[in-house]
């Protein structure tokens, strides 16, 4: 009787090297995503104050003595001052002393440091009633004193928590990956590649806002920006995977999550302020596509008197960059569509229906 051939084995040595690699390379995805909310902690959070100087002085220490430097104290003309401040993003509340005292919040910047100032008005009224009474004849009536608590730039009703914007971070990374990825495996050409990239971010762009603006509701202000933040994001992220791989070949390919989902995701500050993250690691973030798409979704919904040109420019830089890299691979032959790669492709089209057949 015939004997079949024995199954080949694979070398012991290569079967533990890649378990030991992918177990490494699980670690590394773990720790990637669990580094920024495990080290989270406020540190220079920017908040205005307006009053009197002595009372600002006073203020000033016992928010540090308390809170440390979780707070970056600067001071205001007073409250139109303070507004203006929150609506620009240059600060996440305020807090006002005087005659009318209150605390500013923003929970459209940050729920997180609206709760944390929300906590401080107590506090604050506390303290203000000492000191009038401290002032007062021994006896005397001691009025009551209340500080005001006002959200100046509020949440939408339909994303109250804010968990809606921050889930919207997500698309943008996962679709440029898919992008750019399965862009250079279907297609030969790094023009041809760019070309549909391009068709897809358009599209695309135009199908997430409607999915979170017309139906679900998370993203307000204008949907054609919304919209065009999209494109602009996934261009940003799936082009330079396409240069990437017209440079180096599909290994390329392997590039663009290792910088955008391992690297640039987790400190893209979506989730929390970027001042919450270590330094300078939130600022690092902002010059990565997720970042800038994040700020930008951000601003258009609730901040339209912010300075946006920085995210911009970082958002059409990384789409440039991958459009050049890609056009420099083309003609240098190296993942462009070459005749000689057409024509595999084409034969191995062919050969298929006979291999299924």
């Amino acid at each position: 009787m015939p004997t079949s051939a024995p199954e080949p084995h694979s070398p012991w040595r290569r079967a533990i090297g890649i378990g030991v690699a992918l177990a490494a390379l699980v670690t590394i995805v773990v720790l990637a995503f669990a580094w920024p909310s495990v080290t989270s902690a406020p540190k220079g959070v920017p908040i205005a104050v307006a009053g009197p100087d002595a009372a600002v002085g006073r203020f000033e220490t016992a928010l540090r003595q308390q809170a440390g430097d979780a707070f970056d104290v600067h001071p205001v003309a007073g409250r139109t001052a303070a507004v203006r401040a929150i609506e620009r993003r240059a600060d996440y509340g305020a807090i006002l002393l005087g005659d009318r005292p209150a605390v500013l919040t923003s929970s459209a910047a940050s729920p997180i440091v609206a709760q944390q100032l929300a906590a401080i008005a107590p506090v604050l009224q506390a303290q203000l009633q000492k000191a009038v009474a401290a002032q007062l004849p021994a006896g005397a009536p001691v009025p009551a004193i209340s500080v005001e608590v006002a959200d100046v730039v509020p949440l939408a009703e339909a994303d109250a928590r804010g968990t809606g914007l921050i889930a919207a971070a997500l698309p943008l990374v996962i679709g440029g990956l898919i992008g750019g990825v399965a862009l250079t495996i279907a297609l030969v050409g790094s023009v041809r590649r760019l070309a549909a990239l391009a068709v897809y971010a358009v599209v695309g762009g135009i199908a997430l806002t409607s999915v979170l603006q017309g139906w679900f509701g998370v993203l307000q202000g204008s949907f054609p920006l919304n919209a065009s933040i999209f494109t602009l994001a996934l261009l940003g992220i799936g082009a330079p995977i396409i240069g990437f791989a017209a440079l180096v070949g599909r290994i390329g390919v392997a590039i663009g999550p290792a910088t955008f989902l391992l690297i640039a995701n987790p400190i893209s500050a979506a989730a929390q302020p970027l001042e919450f993250l270590p330094a300078p690691w939130g600022a690092v973030g902002q010059w990565f596509p997720p970042g800038a798409a994040a700020t930008l979704l951000r601003d258009a919904s609730y901040f339209p008197h912010a300075d946006t040109t920085f995210p911009w420019l970082v958002l059409a830089g990384w789409a440039a960059a991958g459009a050049l890299l890609g056009l420099v691979g083309h003609f240098r032959q190296t993942g462009g569509a070459t005749a000689e790669a057409i024509h595999e492709a084409e034969r191995a089209e062919v050969s298929e229906p006979a291999v299924a057949a």
